[in-house]
């Protein structure tokens, strides 16, 4: 049985947008760590982001556009970001982060709205 696109597609990107959040923002709380180790370990994880993210573009084209893919991707990166702010860095979202974020989400909307 094979799984639908639309799934596999997103299930890439958000396993990929987790390595990406820890690649690009888990060494902040490393401070004392030298900038060029959390440099290589970031490049290590980021790795992994791509052996996900590319996958995961070149099977969803086709299915949605570029400007598609993109827009999920930025969606699925808000909403691991967040999640991982809060519980990883334990700094908290504002309501003015949230507002940001409904704004993106309202993108999204138009993005995929089927205009005739």
């Amino acid at each position: 049985m094979q799984l639908p696109v639309p799934l596999v597609t997103i299930g890439l990107l958000l396993a990929s947008n987790v390595f990406m959040t820890f690649a690009w923002y888990g060494h902040l709380r490393f401070k004392s760590a030298a900038l060029f180790t959390v440099i290589l370990v970031s490049w290590g994880i980021a790795f992994f982001e791509y052996v996900l993210q590319v996958p995961a573009n070149r099977i969803g084209h086709g299915h949605f556009s570029a400007a598609e893919l993109k827009t999920i991707q930025e969606v699925i990166t808000l909403s691991v970001f967040a999640v991982f702010s809060v519980f990883y860095l334990k700094e908290p979202l504002a309501w003015n982060h949230l507002v940001g974020f409904a704004f993106i989400a309202a993108g999204a909307f138009f993005i995929f709205h089927k205009w005739a």
